[in-house]
């Protein structure tokens, strides 16, 4: 068992570290975001992030330890995100822990990023007991998992497309709202009305599970098309509202369809998109109306962090699955 384990995230543009006890009591957790820095892009410039990954990573770790109040002698693991995400970014934070690993003689994991986003409601005081259903639903996942155990999780449904976080994004920018899209489309969302715009939400027959949302993005294109520069302006926040209602939607009937045909009890949505109140709301409100139980992680641990990496860590590590020394980060699902 790890008394003290240390957690790297670097998959995208955070960079992020954590110290867990004992598996389950966070003693810090520290994240440098670089949104300012790829605003003005629009979105993320994978050199950037690379380059300011080196920069960070050595004081983001130091305050980790610092907050946590242990030096590194006192560490009895490391892990750190191995994949997916951007290589660039990756490698930075992997590579740390395994030379600190090495360093200390102490063992080493690598954690599958979307694993760790399924298990990160077991940060919260309220969690679900196994199997789940676990939504997964950011800017670049938007899957569903029977989640069975700390080390077994199936994908049952994913994005052919798109994914949800990716297409608030790409919205905003038709609508000029600039990045990052979620929180901007949500908080314009709530002055508009819902049902002014008649937008798809995508079924797929052929796949119950599995989400698109292109469509959706071309049709508010379209929307937008048929309207004045001044029309789009004031009616912003029904596009927003409209939008929003129609990825909500699809996510939630598609969870609750899940957890109703496997007879599962509780689900749980996690990602940075799994902040959206009227998501949470949503599900809430459904699941209720199902007998199905809802679970969230803290909006602090829906978006990337090192916290949710050390609980994914911890369970493997104490599973006996460690990293080789030649062990390389991957940029997709190995699934």
């Amino acid at each position: 068992m790890c008394h003290y384990i240390l957690a790297i995230e670097s998959s995208c543009d955070e960079t992020a570290a954590a110290v867990l006890k004992d598996g389950f009591e966070l003693k810090s957790s520290v994240i440098a975001s670089q949104v300012d820095i790829h605003k003005e892009y629009g979105g993320i410039v994978p050199e950037l992030a690379s380059r300011h990954h080196l920069k960070d990573i050595g004081h983001v770790v130091k305050k980790a330890l610092h907050q946590a109040k242990i030096t590194p002698s006192e560490l009895e693991a490391v892990c750190a995100t191995q994949g997916p995400g951007l290589v660039g970014s990756l490698v930075i934070g992997f590579s740390f822990a395994k030379a600190m690993a090495v360093s200390l003689g102490i063992p080493f994991t690598g954690v599958n990023h979307v694993s760790a986003h399924l298990l990160s409601i077991f940060l919260e005081d309220s969690r679900p007991e196994f199997p789940f259903i676990g939504l997964v639903v950011s800017g670049g996942h938007t899957s569903l998992y029977r989640v069975e155990s700390f080390m077994t999780a199936e994908l049952i449904g994913h994005t052919r497309d798109d994914a949800a976080g990716e297409a608030f994004d790409k919205v905003s920018k038709l609508l000029g709202l600039g990045y990052p899209g979620g929180p901007q489309i949500s908080q314009l969302a709530e002055k508009g009305n819902p049902d002014a715009f008649l937008f798809p939400k995508a079924r797929l027959v052929d796949d119950p599970y599995g989400f698109s949302f292109s469509g959706l993005k071309t049709a508010v294109h379209t929307a937008l098309s048929r309207l004045s520069g001044d029309e789009i302006q004031t009616r912003t926040p029904d596009i927003c509202a409209s939008f929003q209602k129609a990825v909500v939607e699809v996510l939630v009937s598609k969870t609750l369809h899940a957890a109703k045909n496997y007879g599962i009890m509780s689900v749980i949505a996690a990602g940075g998109v799994a902040s959206n109140k009227a998501l949470r709301n949503e599900m809430n409100m459904q699941g209720k109306a199902n007998g199905i139980r809802a679970f969230f992680p803290s909006p602090a641990f829906c978006t990337d962090n090192a916290a949710m990496v050390a609980i994914a860590g911890y369970h493997q590590l104490n599973a006996g699955v460690t990293a080789k020394p030649e062990a390389d980060v991957y940029s997709k699902m190995l699934c």
